[in-house]
């Protein structure tokens, strides 16, 4: 009898750590942002960029999903030039990059507090595969404000990239935006 409940006891935990892990391993929202309408000419939604609208609630997050060796994310087009719907320059280096450089902005928690600045990332998608640097943070935990050009958070699987990442990827211009996409660190 003493066996059995040894036994018991065993499976209890086992299935108790593998909810752990599996609980630990799932990225939940971190809270929520109210929408503020923005003010006229400020929000550039170049490439299709999404504008805030007053009082809609924006997920906000500060994890990602976790990375392996072929992530699943989505695939977003942002301008990394000056005056783009990118904003300000790359947090990463504090510059600008054209349009046809291959570049990326990762959400937060694959940003990883820029732990990941100006490495190289493997992205496939299309059948095919392109390498981009990592250069700026699609922020999932702020939004709707001046300094994200009122866009709301990013969700957070966004790899948002240049359009030569688009190019590279083979994907017909008319339908750039929005691509189911893996990628892992190069």
């Amino acid at each position: 009898m003493k066996s059995f409940f040894s036994k018991v006891s065993i499976l209890a935990i086992l299935l108790l750590t593998i909810f752990l892990v599996s609980e630990a391993q799932q990225c939940r929202p971190s809270g929520r942002i109210r929408g503020k309408k923005p003010p006229p000419g400020q929000c550039n939604q170049e490439d299709d960029s999404d504008c805030c609208k007053a009082g809609k609630m924006y997920p906000k997050y500060t994890c990602s999903p976790p990375i392996s060796g072929n992530t699943k994310a989505y695939l977003t087009l942002n301008s990394f030039e000056k005056g783009g719907d990118g904003g300000g320059p790359s947090e990463c280096d504090g510059k600008y990059h054209n349009d046809n450089t291959p570049v990326v902005a990762l959400s937060t928690g694959w940003y990883n507090g820029g732990s990941r600045c100006l490495n190289n990332i493997r992205i496939n998608g299309n059948g095919r595969s392109v390498v981009a640097m990592v250069v700026d943070e699609c922020d999932s935990t702020e939004g709707c404000d001046a300094d994200h050009d009122y866009q709301p958070p990013c969700p957070n699987n966004i790899v948002d990239a240049s359009k030569a990442v688009w190019k590279a990827l083979g994907v017909s211009e008319d339908n750039w935006g929005g691509l189911d996409i893996t990628w892992s660190d190069a």
